[in-house]
């Protein structure tokens, strides 16, 4: 059959060239490893950084009355943003309101500010003054203050629009310190994480009677919190990695070199992968510090477990080392090299996404692949034939699977006395899985790639909880030339505005010019009480009301509880700002926010992975129908690819999980690791075809000749998968989770569908074929 295929399948000229030239091999292998490991210790070594440039700001395309409203010059005032700050240290006590209390928060403040990287801190005492005429006054009394009038500052606070619920939660508990950092003083992660929070306990230290604890979170601490994990993380699963593949495979050889050996492959493969993304910058993608270098490992020691069966094989039936290595490699090269091929098909359907994050990540796992298929050709041919291979047929026959095979050898009689059954059963159940995966819905969330117990995220749920959240997002109102600026019916607007969102229990605490106007002295509805902006601080009217470019914002609060939870939210108040413009048809109104473009990108999570998983399957399919030249092997291969992936989505939506970034990532993964298998059986199936006296037996063969593979290869996948499971980051759990899932059913496709399948549609088109050739 192969002597039809060109000669980019014959992998033997290579394996053979290396057995023959094994000191170049070695040489260049040495090398290539020590260029990649300059990689992960500092890729500038050999790869200088380049300056990267600016690109050229685009103008607005439209051009309406509305748009050129937002390019007018405005005053040179910089706003006033309550809710923005680089780190936001979180105090918890119950003692704000009393002497010794205000003591030890004036003095973290104050011991935050001695700091060179701090900027500012904005926080309860100096929040804008809502008078222009009034004098700046502390929130809190002095020390001798009595009870009294400290228990009439809280609720003056409370009161305080950019106070309660702002800085201040609504049962004066915890305070929010904005903090500015001025980066010319940052010379490490510290300086805007750990130091802050040291700072403000050293100072807390000088009233041992007050009971406050202090935490920093916000946009910064929790971009340093994902960097620091990432990198503990990457080598730590390294090792668990390297560690369970040497594990599982001196269980499953029984033999030290035949671990050595089938472990180094992939151990190489992950090194030089991790080193060359240093090179290219894809270090810090969040996925490749725990899942590259598990699944890179686990790949690669899954075409070495089927490479190293078929070395022992022959050298227990007495062939030299040499010998046994290059018919080994004659025997399953062209397996290994579809299934990686495949897997990079899988993986590469990744760059087609419209997340960056999903597209670096199928850039990287293609690069991973390539490289542990280059280490495995390689690294096992080499060592075999050296006299670390004189031994590799040690303890063959005695391993677990071996033994146990003829034990579940009564599954293959079964499927194949009942395989009309089972054929119709395994098309009609992928179908309807896959129309059920089909339902599951997509979310995305800001600390999926956090540990949910890392400092920042504990502190962004305690916002979430007191605040109403800690992300913004916000409601533009604008309005034509014709509306004056003091025109009542913009008040009115913005209250109506205010009100639609105070009425959705999902949204914190709106604050725009209405709340600003109903903190002044008097009474009236907003629409009636315009005029009275003027005697606010123009660093505070700007920040919600900027009349040069006809402007006004809502700005609210959204919790991290999944943008998902937020798609009906949204929906409502997107509805209700219509119903208001159509009440008032001067102005426009847009709801707006990073929240919201993640909210309305959702659905490229859905079309990412309907469009990755059909590209790759059908490259995959066009790969097998032009490799196995049968277009019926073809479509009998579709089957037992998908159902892990139907399977794996129906789990899901049974468990109630969304869709997310991290699910494209593992259905498009998996369906790659999950071709595999498929390729072996089929590439056993058609070379017992020549021999056997019928499709039966040969399938018997191929279930007897392959299934020790195929269990080793699923049990070190799961058990690699695992690992995974221990990080403490949400999203690397659940992709490990749905590698278990598709990698076990993979396996029962493969052992009962397939058979099945080929029983009843491949026998007597594919013996024509075979004895054709």
């Amino acid at each position: 059959m192969f002597s039809k295929f060109p000669t980019l399948f014959r992998i033997s000229w290579l394996a053979d060239w290396i057995v023959t030239h094994r000191a170049v091999t070695f040489l260049i292998l040495a090398i290539w490893t020590i260029a990649m490991g300059l990689g992960q210790y500092d890729p500038t070594i050999l790869w200088p950084e380049k300056t990267a440039i600016s690109p050229t700001e685009l103008d607005a395309s439209e051009d309406d009355e509305f748009d050129e409203s937002l390019r007018a010059k405005t005053p040179n005032v910089s706003p006033v943003q309550i809710a923005a700050g680089d780190v936001i240290v979180v105090a918890e006590s119950e003692q704000f309101f009393t002497p010794e209390g205000a003591d030890a928060i004036r003095d973290a403040v104050a011991a935050l500010e001695s700091l060179d990287q701090v900027q500012r801190v904005l926080w309860m005492d100096r929040a804008p003054m809502l008078n222009i005429f009034g004098l700046p006054e502390p929130i809190l009394p002095k020390r001798n203050a009595s009870p009294a009038l400290f228990e009439a500052a809280k609720e003056r606070a409370l009161a305080n629009p950019l106070i309660g619920g702002q800085l201040l939660s609504p049962d004066a508990k915890t305070l929010l310190l904005m903090v500015q950092i001025d980066w010319l003083f940052v010379t490490d992660d510290d300086d805007c994480t750990v130091a802050l929070r040291e700072a403000a306990t050293a100072a807390l230290a000088k009233h041992p009677g007050v009971k406050m604890t202090f935490q920093v979170t916000g946009e910064v601490p929790i971009r340093v919190s994902w960097a620091a994990s990432t990198r503990e993380n990457e080598r730590k699963y390294q090792m668990i990695g390297y560690s369970i593949a040497l594990i599982i495979a001196y269980i499953l050889f029984r033999g030290l070199s035949s671990v050595v050996i089938v472990a180094l492959a992939p151990c190489f493969g992950v090194f030089w992968t991790l080193g060359l993304l240093h090179y290219l910058g894809f270090a810090d993608n969040p996925f490749n510090s725990v899942i590259v270098p598990v699944l890179l490992c686990m790949v690669g020691f899954t075409d070495g477990v089927h490479m190293m069966v078929q070395i022992r094989r022959h050298r227990a039936e007495g062939m030299s080392a040499t010998d046994a290595a290059r018919l080994s490699i004659r025997e399953v090269g062209l397996a290994c090299w579809l299934t990686s091929l495949t897997t990079a098909i899988g993986f590469g359907s990744l760059a087609l996404a419209h997340h960056e994050i999903v597209r670096e990540f199928g850039y990287c796992c293609v690069i991973g692949v390539v490289m542990t298929f280059i280490s495995v050709v390689t690294v096992i041919p080499l060592a075999c034939a050296s006299p670390l291979g004189r031994n590799v047929h040690s303890g063959y026959g005695h391993n677990l699977i071996d033994k146990n095979l003829s034990k579940i050898s009564v599954v293959i009689e079964f499927v194949l006395r009942h395989y009309r059954k089972v054929s119709v059963a395994a098309i009609l159940v992928t179908l309807a899985l896959a129309a059920m995966t089909l339902q599951l819905r997509p979310d995305q969330r800001l600390t999926s790639n956090m540990s949910a117990g890392s400092e920042s995220a504990m502190a962004l749920a305690h916002i979430d909880k007191k605040f109403g959240g800690m992300e913004t997002a916000e409601v533009t109102v604008q309005w034509r030339k014709e509306v004056a600026a003091t025109d009542g019916e913009i008040g009115r607007v913005v209250a109506k505005v205010d009100d639609l969102l105070r009425s959705e229990p999902l949204i914190g605490n709106p604050l725009s010019i209405r709340s600003l106007i109903d903190a002044l002295p008097g009474d009236g509805d907003p629409g009636t009480r315009m005029s009275l902006l003027e005697l606010l601080p123009p660093p505070l009217k700007r920040a919600y009301f900027v009349p040069e470019r006809r402007v006004a914002k809502v700005v609210m609060r959204l919790q991290d509880v999944g943008i998902a939870s937020y798609g009906p939210v949204f929906e409502r108040i997107e509805q209700g700002l219509e119903t208001i413009r159509q009440s008032h048809p001067n102005f426009r109104l847009e709801l707006a926010g990073s929240a919201v473009s993640r909210w309305k990108n959702l659905y490229r999570i859905v079309v990412d992975l309907a469009f990755s998983l059909g590209t790759a399957t059908l490259i995959i399919f066009a790969v097998l129908t032009f490799v196995y030249r049968s277009l019926r092997l073809g479509l009998i291969s579709m089957i037992p690819n998908l159902f892990p992936l139907a399977m794996t989505g129906f789990i899901l939506l049974v468990a109630g999980k969304s869709l997310e970034m991290v699910s494209v990532c593992a259905f498009t993964v998996c369906l790659g690791i999950a071709v595999d298998d498929t390729i072996h059986f089929l590439t056993r199936y058609r070379e017992e075809l020549k021999t056997a006296p019928n499709g039966t037996e040969a399938i018997r063969r191929v279930f007897v000749g392959v299934g020790t593979a195929l269990v080793m290869t699923t049990v070190v996948l799961i058990v690699g998968f695992s690992t995974a499971l221990l990080s403490d980051a949400r999203d690397h759990r659940i992709f490990a989770a749905m590698g278990i899932l598709t990698i076990g059913s993979a396996l029962f496709a493969d052992l009962v569908m397939l058979p099945a399948l080929l029983q009843r549609y491949a026998h007597r088109k594919e013996t024509e074929d075979v004895a054709e050739l």
